[in-house]
């Protein structure tokens, strides 16, 4: 930098450059003229010569070949009229007036090439100042922008070296930018992945981004859940150069959210209580039957057993009943205590028309009671979706009791109740479909809009939160829930899950 400072000191701006060939060429002729004046009664012509050289050189160094050619002829002939004996003569029989105007020539000429590359040189030089000026510039900017923002954003190398460190990762995680640059970020971090780094690490290699949820550790030792952003920078030949990470804290949100989840299985664990309460007189009924039948076939099968001989076959016959009516006393007591259960079931495959099979003995009593009629219409190759076979228990008893409340006060003759389950194919995708059709006395048109909230019904002394559980058990399996006003009478309300083949 010095030099370049010292030779742009020694040139003249291309605003002033013909003003400042002719002052220099004035000024050399000047000198030229004051030399020959000064060391002409010495007759010193080395001395005058090489002066003259250095005229030609100062000369050239202001990059002007032609004002310096024209200096060294006219010092060439001065030596020559004035020095060179026989004095006062012009003439250049000598050959080393030749040589020193060959001499002052190349100089001039080599001075004026070396000059005229620094020049060039030096523009490139200070064009390369002034973009890298501008290029640290917007960077400061930038980085100031990023300090702006309350989110995490740092920068890491491929080797997962922490290059950028904003304001934004000291407020969350505590480390200033002097102590996170230069470490391994998620060391520092001890990052949780939610998968495998490498199958990260190729998805961002491979698409250029990644998003997901990591679990960080803060200065103090603390957890705290971001929502991370990843973005992948690449040099011209395409290799990964660094990677830019942004993090949101999430930490609130998803505590929020874990125990909205809690809530709701509370809520789902109530309306189920609450529903298995109502049923209480049909869950009696169904228990009460095989007991009663078990009863009389343990009497009959000891009575055939006191005959003389005693009626074998018709004892096995009787004792065969009394173990089909307890297994089936132990299927509904089971299913009861499913149902009343807290814990979650996992997913797994469900016939829906085995569901609405399960469901419809537990309402049969209750039906039959109000003289209603219970039809049911299933799909002859089954509709199997992928769910809890006891939440969707839970559902399809809750429409079943809304509908049997609906029906109840009608007339004998329009009390019926129908059930189906099919399977809907359209394009790519299919799903199984279960409907329950009343003819009861349906919604008003404003009831519809708000059938589904939390705490409203229609119901006297109702909760309000059996179809609202029942479209949040449905939704969680990924489908949904609907109900639509019967041309004639009722109501009916479909659900609608993905199929499996």
């Amino acid at each position: 930098m010095p030099a370049a400072e010292l030779a742009r000191s020694m040139l003249i701006s291309r605003g002033t450059w013909l003003a400042g060939h002719c002052l220099l060429a004035v000024l050399a002729l000047a000198v030229v003229t004051l030399s020959t004046s000064l060391f002409r009664p010495h007759q010193a012509f080395t001395t005058t010569a090489l002066l003259y050289l250095i005229i030609v050189v100062v000369l050239s160094l202001n990059g002007s070949f032609l004002s310096a050619a024209i200096v060294s002829l006219i010092a060439v002939f001065c030596l020559e009229y004035f020095f060179n004996p026989p004095l006062y003569t012009l003439g250049l029989e000598d050959p080393l007036e030749a040589i020193a105007l060959l001499a002052f020539l190349t100089t001039a000429l080599v001075v004026t090439r070396l000059v005229s590359k620094m020049r060039i040189s030096l523009q490139d030089l200070q064009a390369s100042i002034v973009e890298r000026t501008r290029a640290e510039e917007a960077a400061q900017r930038q980085a100031a922008l990023l300090d702006l923002t309350h989110d995490t954003v740092f920068v890491r190398d491929p080797h997962d070296v922490v290059t950028f460190w904003n304001r934004g990762g000291q407020e969350l995680y505590g480390w200033s930018a002097q102590e996170a640059v230069g470490s391994l970020a998620h060391e520092l971090l001890k990052t949780e992945f939610p998968a495998p780094r490498d199958q990260i690490t190729d998805e961002l290699d491979r698409t250029g981004r990644w998003e997901g949820e990591l679990t960080n550790a803060k200065r103090d030792g603390s957890k705290v859940i971001v929502a991370s952003r990843w973005s992948l920078q690449r040099d011209s030949q395409g290799l990964p150069l660094a990677t830019l990470e942004t993090n949101n804290d999430i930490t609130s949100r998803k505590l929020a959210q874990d125990a909205l989840v809690r809530a709701q299985a509370e809520l789902t664990h109530v309306a189920r209580v609450t529903t298995l309460g109502e049923l209480a007189a049909s869950i009696a009924h169904e228990v009460n039957q095989p007991l009663s039948a078990i009863v009389a076939d343990a009497n009959a099968g000891l009575n055939w057993l006191a005959l003389e001989p005693p009626n074998l076959v018709r004892a096995r016959e009787a004792f065969q009943t009394i173990a089909k009516d307890s297994n089936r006393a132990g299927q509904v007591l089971t299913r009861i205590r499913a149902m009343l259960s807290r814990a979650s079931h996992p997913h797994e495959v469900c016939d829906l028309c085995g569901v609405i099979r399960n469901v419809i003995p537990l309402v049969q009593s209750q039906f039959a009671l109000h003289s209603i009629r219970v039809q049911s219409f299933l799909a002859a190759d089954g509709a199997r979706v992928s769910g809890d076979r006891i939440e969707l228990e839970q559902v399809l008893l809750n429409l079943l009791l809304n509908a049997l409340d609906a029906t109840k006060e009608v007339p004998t003759e329009r009390r019926r109740v129908s059930v189906s389950a099919r399977v809907q194919r359209g394009g790519n995708e299919s799903r199984a479909v279960v409907e329950v059709q009343d003819s009861g006395v349906g919604f008003p048109e404003a009831d519809l809009a708000r059938i589904f909230e939390a705490f409203y019904t229609t119901k006297p002394g109702g909760l309000g939160m059996g179809l609202s559980v029942s479209r949040s058990i449905i939704e969680r399996h990924g489908g949904g829930l609907w109900v639509t006003a019967n041309a004639d009478y009722g109501a009916t309300f479909s659900f609608a899950l993905p199929a499996l083949p």
